[in-house]
């Protein structure tokens, strides 16, 4: 029975497929492809909204994998007693002719040179003609010194505050270090490097480098003045454990020394640091416990009275400063993956309906102003 469709010539075929089991329950059967129009249009809508599509989920990912970092402060919980300064300078005088001390708060005096390495070297090999630091870091973050590299370190480069949180805490949970000093090669040594790490007083205090018998009353001859010369590469100045992948405002620091009564301060105010991945306590959570510092830089000529060298001043700030990145869940993505995608889709099925709709209107205006025009009507003086 065909409840009168015959009449009009429409048939069961012109609906879907017959004889299918799983089409007979079809609730929105589909016509048959000799019966569909279809049109340019939507093509490029099509088109159009596979590259919308596509550029939205690129960005809901992208967003999804960075996290959200949340910065918060606090006042520092708990006694803390010691805390560690990593440093590699160069300084263009001899080793045996240097003398490097910490000075703190709490009136200790420690000899940072019996317990730093010093290795004699060639300012040349650091610095360029045009004063600018020749030795750094490859595109890889390794440290390049001629010697090879003996530090597991990152395939490339971090920065406080300007790479992803899980990034930074990846590289600092891996073990580093220090970078063997260039060989000499046949030059002169005229310079000295200095570098390592030394456990501090977590107090206010002065790390310094002067000139052998100038600064502490000591015993045995001074060095003359004509030796002086306090132009210096800093390479490497951090607080707390030694993570090299992780950028310092001193870091790559070329200071030249206009005479040789010259005095370099730096002044820096220390600042703990949690950067976690996840809330810390949660299952899964990751944190690297390090310090960011401030810097402020005098330095000046001075006269035969004023101790010449290199002074870097350190104040500890009561704060601690938590940086945790937060991601959502897998199935969180995906529901945020779905409402995108769906409302881009929506808006492409009523754009394209919209415009062709408007595409139908303009038409049939173009085609009654033609009518008019070619018409046979007496009003318009033309008759058949």
């Amino acid at each position: 029975m065909m409840n009168g469709y015959e009449k009009h010539d429409i048939h069961e075929d012109a609906f879907g497929a017959k004889g299918s089991i799983v089409s007979a329950f079809d609730a929105f059967p589909k016509a048959k492809p000799q019966y569909i129009e279809r049109t340019p249009g939507g093509g490029k809508w099509t088109v159009a909204m596979m590259l919308i599509s596509a550029i939205l989920f690129w960005s809901e990912l992208s967003r999804w994998w960075q996290g959200t970092e949340m910065h918060t402060f606090a006042v520092e919980k708990g006694v803390s007693h010691s805390m560690d300064i990593n440093l590699d300078i160069v300084v263009k005088m001899k080793c045996a002719d240097l003398h490097v001390n910490v000075q703190d708060a709490a009136g200790d005096r420690i000899l940072a040179a019996s317990k730093l390495t010093r290795d004699p070297t060639s300012w040349a090999q650091w610095v360029d003609n045009k004063g600018m630091h020749r030795l750094g870091r490859d595109e890889h973050g390794r440290l390049v010194t001629g010697e090879g590299y003996t530090a597991a370190l990152a395939p490339h480069e971090e920065g406080f505050g300007e790479e992803h949180i899980h990034d930074i805490v990846a590289l600092g949970r891996r073990k580093a270090r220090w970078g063997k000093t260039p060989r000499l090669w046949g030059a002169a040594a005229d310079s000295c490097r200095i570098f390592g790490s030394l456990q501090l007083n977590k107090v206010q205090g002065d790390f310094h480098i002067t000139a052998r018998g100038h600064g502490y009353m000591e015993f045995g001859e001074h060095l003359d003045h004509t030796a002086f010369n306090f132009s210096h590469i800093v390479s490497e100045l951090s607080f707390g454990p030694f993570l090299p992948s992780l950028v310092n405002p001193l870091d790559g620091t070329v200071n030249a020394a206009a005479n040789h009564f010259h005095k370099f301060q730096y002044f820096m105010s220390v600042v703990p640091t949690v950067y976690s991945v996840g809330q810390p306590g949660t299952r899964g959570a990751r944190s690297i416990v390090t310090n960011q510092y401030a810097v402020t830089e005098q330095s000046q000529e001075i006269n035969e009275r004023v101790i010449p060298g290199i002074f870097f001043k350190y104040d500890i700030e009561p704060i601690l400063l938590n940086i945790v990145e937060s991601r959502d869940g897998f199935f969180v993505f995906l529901i945020k993956i779905i409402n995108v995608l769906s409302g881009a889709l929506v808006a492409g099925h009523w754009g394209f309906k919209l415009s062709d709709w408007a595409a139908e209107v303009w038409g049939k205006r173009r085609r009654g102003r033609s009518e008019g025009m070619l018409g046979v009507g007496e009003k318009g003086g033309y008759r058949d």
